[in-house]
This record gives structure tokens, C-alpha cells and sequence, in this order.
């Protein structure tokens, strides 16, 4: 494996950052990267953070893993809510244990914006806070969740319209648990943990028709390659339906299909179509958040 000192003559240390929707070829390029410039691959994906499903959010093989050294990948615990707060302390104990260069690669817009931009420093929300509004939320159509949170958080709401319920839930769970507002916490001075590093930054941005042929290939071939085992054991663990493993896509699909409610094919094509979406989701995160970051198609 190359070796590299991670930055320029003076000293500044050097990161690579690659976002894109699922499927575009993320991994593949980063695991590239990191074989010749000697650099460590660090997860920036939600949903690789557990570690119950490897194949269900295709996190890096056992083989590419030997390649290259990886961190954060199936390190959190099923049953554990993890934050994007959560996220950035763990970085900041892979930048403490490294000297070489990082490669950042994944799909979750929010941990890149965090690792840039800084993150607002909102005291941890009890659970039981979090869960009351997500109960009180499943009763509610989206207006009625933003009218919700017009009547507690003005500003919050103002921001963040409907379109991003998770988004709701943490702004409504924040103003109840601190009784301040979450933008009153945003406002403060924040900056990223780069500040200083040398960084390039990459969004994939493949033809859209060969993207989601890949997705349907590649769910189908999940499912022929443990996925379902994945659900049964995840299942075994009798979690609360609300963590977010709980909901990662191809869960609630596979479960459907072991129950009896739909079968193997429909299950296939609802999760083929749910990934789809959520890629599409993602392109227009990284477009609208993202617009000066260079485009690269790597298929």
C-alpha cells in the first residue's frame, strides 16, 4: 500500500471528500484513492455506521477492507440512536489517532455539511423527548406536523417546511427538551472540523437511467447475497420499530415479505423503487447544498 505524509511542505494535512447518491460508485472510488495515496477511508454514511446490515446498506466487503484501512464503518450498535453530533466526535478521534490523509466518502449530505460548516453544539435530547414527538407526529399529515411546530419553534419552521420530517422531529425535540429554540443554538459561531486542511471535495454525479439500473441490479443481488438474513437476525432483536435501522431501506420491504404480506418479487420492486427515490433525494441535497463541489461521473 502507497504511504503518503497526508499534506503539503507545510505541514497541512490533506482530505478528500466524495458524496453522492447510493449506487453511484462511491466506495469503489475511495478504495482507489486510499490504495494510492496511503490514506484511510472514513464512513460518511448514515446508515454503514451499524452493525447489523453490511450487505442491506452496502457497506465495504471483508476483502476491501483488507485493502484499505476503513473507520466508522458497523461500529454503532443497532439499538443506538446515532446522531450526527454523534458522528463528528468519532471523527475527531479518527483525526486525533491519524497523521495521514482522509478520504470522507458517503451519501448523508448532513455529515458532510457538519464536517465543513461545524454543527451546532445542542445539548443532548432524551430519548423519551424524541419518541413522544415522533408518536405524536405518526398521527399528523405534514401540514399538520409543521403547524406543530409554527405554534413551539416559529423559525424552525419557517426553514425547514415539510418535506423533512426527521428534520421536524429533531427542531420540536430540541425546543421542548432545552426550551430554546434549535436556531437559537445554530446561531452561535461554529466551524468545521477541516478548518485549515488542504480538502478537495468530489460529488458523483452519474447519468441518472445507468443509476437506477444499478440500483435495481444491485438490490437483487443483496437479496441473493444475505440480505434477508440480515433482516431475520436484526428482527431477533426485537427493536424499537422507531431506531433508524429499524427504517433503513430494504427493512420494512424484506419484513413484509417474511410475514406473509407481499411476496418476494414485490418486495424486490418496492425497495428497488424506495432506494431510487432516496437517490433522488440525495441529488437534489447535494445540488442545492453543494453547487460549487466538482461534479465527476465515475461509471
Amino acid at each position: 500500500m502507497a504511504t503518503n505524509s497526508g499534506g503539503d511542505a507545510t505541514g497541512t494535512r490533506r482530505a478528500v471528500l466524495i458524496a453522492g447518491p447510493t449506487a453511484s460508485g462511491k466506495s469503489a472510488l475511495a478504495l482507489r484513492r486510499a490504495q494510492t495515496e496511503g490514506a484511510v477511508i472514513v464512513n460518511t454514511d448514515a446508515m454503514q455506521v451499524y452493525d447489523t446490515l453490511q450487505i442491506l446498506t452496502a457497506r465495504p466487503s471483508a476483502g476491501d477492507e483488507k485493502q484499505a484501512d476503513h473507520r466508522l464503518y458497523g461500529t454503532v450498535p443497532a439499538a443506538v440512536r446515532f446522531s450526527t453530533g454523534m458522528w463528528l466526535e468519532a471523527v475527531k478521534e479518527v483525526i486525533a489517532g491519524t497523521t495521514g490523509p482522509l478520504i470522507f466518502v458517503g451519501g448523508t449530505g448532513l455529515y458532510f455539511d457538519a464536517l465543513v460548516n461545524g454543527f451546532a453544539d445542542v445539548p443532548p435530547v432524551p430519548e423519551a423527548v424524541t419518541l413522544q414527538v415522533q408518536q405524536e407526529f405518526q398521527q399528523l399529515g405534514g401540514a399538520e406536523r409543521l403547524a406543530l411546530l409554527q405554534r413551539e419553534d416559529p423559525e424552525a419552521a419557517a426553514r425547514l417546511g415539510v418535506a423533512d420530517p426527521q428534520r421536524l422531529i429533531r427542531a420540536l425535540a430540541v425546543k421542548r427538551a432545552t426550551g430554546r429554540p434549535l436556531s437559537s443554538f445554530q446561531k452561535a459561531p461554529q466551524s468545521g472540523l477541516l478548518e485549515g486542511w488542504q480538502v478537495e471535495r468530489l460529488v458523483l454525479d452519474p447519468d441518472r437511467q445507468v443509476l437506477r439500473d444499478r440500483i435495481a441490479h444491485r438490490f437483487e443481488t443483496m437479496m441473493d447475497a444475505g440480505a434477508v438474513e440480515e433482516v431475520e437476525a436484526l428482527r431477533r432483536l426485537e427493536l424499537d420499530p422507531t431506531l433508524p435501522v429499524m427504517k433503513a431501506i430494504g427493512v420494512p420491504e424484506i419484513g413484509d415479505w417474511l410475514d406473509g404480506h407481499i411476496g418476494r418479487e414485490e418486495a424486490v420492486r418496492l425497495a428497488t423503487i424506495a432506494t431510487q427515490q432516496y437517490a433522488k433525494r440525495q441529488r437534489t441535497w447535494f445540488r442545492n447544498r453543494f453547487a460549487d463541489w466538482p461534479r465527476l461521473d465515475p461509471l
